[in-house]
C-alpha cells in the first residue's frame, strides 16, 4: 500500500509537541495498538530490539511520575495514553550477553553454526567500529539512540491517524528509574528509562512551526 507524499507531509505539519490533551477523549484501542505495532516493527541495529515500552494508564502511577517529570506536568494528567520507553543497559547489549544470544537464536532463528560468527561480527562492531566497549554508558546510549527510531515511528503513525503526541525528556533519570523499579518491577540493572511519549487529542491551537529552511540543513552531492 502506498501513501503519497502529500499525505505524509500533511501529517508531519499536523504533528507538534502537544503539551496538554483533552482528558475526555480516548484513543480507540485499535488505533493505539497500531501505534504500538509500529514500535515493534521499527528497525534496530542488528535487529536486537533493545527496548521495552511501558503503557502507563494507572493515574496513581502517573501522578508519581508527574512529581519528578517536569517535562510532562500537563500531559501526564491529561493524555489518553502515556508510554515510558526503556532501553537495555550494557548487561544485555554486550556482544556476548544472554539477551543478544536469545535474539539471535530464538527470534532470528540463526543456525548454531552461525551464532559464533554473528557474535564475532557484533564484537568487532562494538569494539572497533563504534568503540562501544569503552564503557557501559556507551552501550546504554547506543541502545537508547535506537529507541528514538521507534519513538519517531510511533509519533508519525499517530499523526497519520490525526492523533497528537509529545516526546518527553524532561525528567531526572535516576528518580524515574527508582519509580519504575519500586512500582513497576522494572529491573533497572537491565532496563532504564530512555524517553517518554504522550498521546491524545489537543485542546489548544497548534503553534506555528519554526524550522530552518531545507537548504540550511541539506547538502547535496549530485
Amino acid at each position: 500500500m502506498r501513501v503519497d507524499e502529500t499525505t505524509v507531509l500533511e501529517a508531519m505539519r499536523f504533528r507538534h509537541a502537544c503539551k496538554v490533551f483533552d482528558p475526555k477523549r480516548r484513543i480507540p484501542d485499535a488505533q493505539f495498538e497500531a501505534i504500538l505495532e509500529t514500535a515493534r516493527l521499527s528497525p534496530s541495529s542488528y535487529g536486537f530490539e533493545p527496548w521495552k515500552f511501558l503503557v502507563v494508564q494507572n493515574m496513581d502511577l502517573r501522578e508519581k511520575l508527574r512529581t519528578v517529570t517536569w517535562g510532562a506536568q500537563r500531559s501526564l494528567p491529561t493524555a489518553s495514553h502515556f508510554v515510558v520507553v526503556l532501553a537495555r543497559t550494557a548487561q544485555g547489549m554486550r556482544y556476548n550477553a544472554s539477551y543478544i544470544w536469545h535474539i539471535m537464536r530464538d527470534i532470528h532463528k540463526l543456525p548454531e553454526t552461525h551464532l559464533q560468527k554473528r557474535e564475532s561480527l557484533v564484537k568487532n562492531f562494538q569494539e572497533s567500529d563504534f568503540h562501544l566497549l569503552d564503557s557501559d554508558r556507551l552501550l546504554f546510549e547506543w541502545a537508547a539512540r535506537q529507541t528514538y527510531i521507534a519513538l519517531g515511528n510511533m509519533m508519525t503513525a499517530a499523526a497519520l491517524m490525526g492523533i497528537d503526541s509529545c516526546p518527553i525528556e524532561g525528567f531526572p533519570v535516576d528518580a524515574v528509574n527508582a519509580i519504575l523499579r519500586d512500582n513497576c518491577g522494572v529491573d533497572t540493572n537491565a532496563l532504564q528509562v530512555s524517553c517518554m511519549v504522550a498521546f491524545g487529542y489537543r485542546t489548544e491551537p497548534q503553534p506555528t512551526k519554526s524550522r530552518q529552511p531545507l537548504e540550511a540543513i541539506v547538502q547535496r552531492f549530485p
